[in-house]
């Protein structure tokens, strides 16, 4: 026979369900966040001669030189940021192998927000010693003994300059070097748009202004509650395509999908992340968000919201983009 709840169960129940009825918006930051980490050169290619191999200092010889940069935002705080990338390989759950790694710049930024101009978190991976010893040691574990490539990480650290570093945010940008197999495979690039188009209310769509909302006024400007759907307009080379190796020594083309992340410091997006392969049918998936601006309610007069718009391929490229929505009640 069942039974029914007991007063004190049904009660403890209904707290905790009252208590989980609002969780914090993905696509909304509050506080401290990496959004992006990027590599100037995401993909580099080497020759290689099957028939006599190279010595890997030869390979390496064929490398140039890496720039990695980290976008962060820290709406929450007023304050230093304390950072630190490091190059290595794969250790446990995506992150650093401790053993062996090896730091490639730190410091300290002014506040990530409000500084001008923009505070940079950059580093640059040179061909040396230490990423032949990432290298090698990836190479090890490869089953396929890098015939698709080999994948290496920066690493991120993150946190306030006289916060607990135990709090630290982490994260983590994959950089790959692949054999040029088959003869046709060229290294990647990182994606680009031609501009984002913004519809208000259904209105004429127009171009939005690029920039932080501390650098330069808004060029778009809209009343609470409105609806703005926000489209990229990729430039004509951004979905590249490419040849990936098979094991018969020859290799099959594909062309790059896109996705699209969509960030803001207020409102609310239709969906946080767009574009992706096609499906089943072959159809492409949409590429625009819409988002929505907060309530006059929510709002003590004029304010700026920071947009910002992640552009990802699947072959590790990356680019972003931030702007400004000014909401007027």
């Amino acid at each position: 026979m069942k039974r029914g709840l007991t007063p004190v169960l049904a009660t403890v129940l209904a707290l905790v369900l009252a208590g989980c009825t609002s969780f914090e918006d993905p696509d909304i930051v509050v506080d401290l966040r990496v959004l992006a980490v990027a590599a100037d050169v995401p993909e580099q290619i080497v020759d290689v001669d099957l028939a006599n191999p190279q010595m890997p200092a030869q390979l390496l010889q064929q490398l140039v030189p890496a720039q990695v940069c980290a976008l962060i935002a820290d709406p929450a705080f007023e304050r230093r940021i304390r950072w630190k990338l490091s190059l290595c390989s794969y250790g446990d759950y995506s992150r650093c192998d401790p053993d062996v790694m090896a730091t490639l710049a730190s410091g300290t930024i002014d506040d990530p927000d409000t500084a001008t101009p923009h505070p940079t978190m950059c580093a640059t991976v040179m061909p040396n010693a230490n990423l032949l010893g990432v290298l090698l040691d990836t190479l090890s574990g490869d089953v396929l003994g890098g015939l698709g490539g080999v994948d290496y990480l920066v690493e991120l650290s993150v946190g306030g300059a006289d916060a607990d570093p135990a709090l630290d945010l982490y994260a983590a940008k994959n950089l790959r070097v692949a054999p040029r197999i088959p003869a046709a495979r060229q290294p990647n690039n990182n994606p680009s748009l031609d501009r984002i188009e913004a519809t208000i209310d259904g209105g004429p769509p127009t171009a939005l202004g690029i920039g932080r909302c501390v650098d330069a006024e808004p060029t778009l400007t809209v009343r609470p509650n409105a609806k703005v759907r926000f489209t990229p307009i990729e430039a004509a080379s951004a979905r590249e395509a490419y040849v990936v190796p098979t094991l018969d020594g020859t290799g099959r083309m594909f062309t790059e999908s896109l996705t699209y992340q969509w960030i803001a410091s207020a409102g609310g997006f239709s969906s946080g992340s767009t574009g992706g392969p096609r499906d089943v049918t072959g159809n492409p998936p949409p590429l625009f968000s819409d988002w929505g601006a907060p309530n006059a309610g929510d709002l003590s007069g004029p304010t700026d919201i920071s947009l910002w718009i992640i552009q990802r391929d699947e072959r590790l490229g990356v680019r972003w983009y931030e702007s400004c929505i000014r909401v007027v009640p």
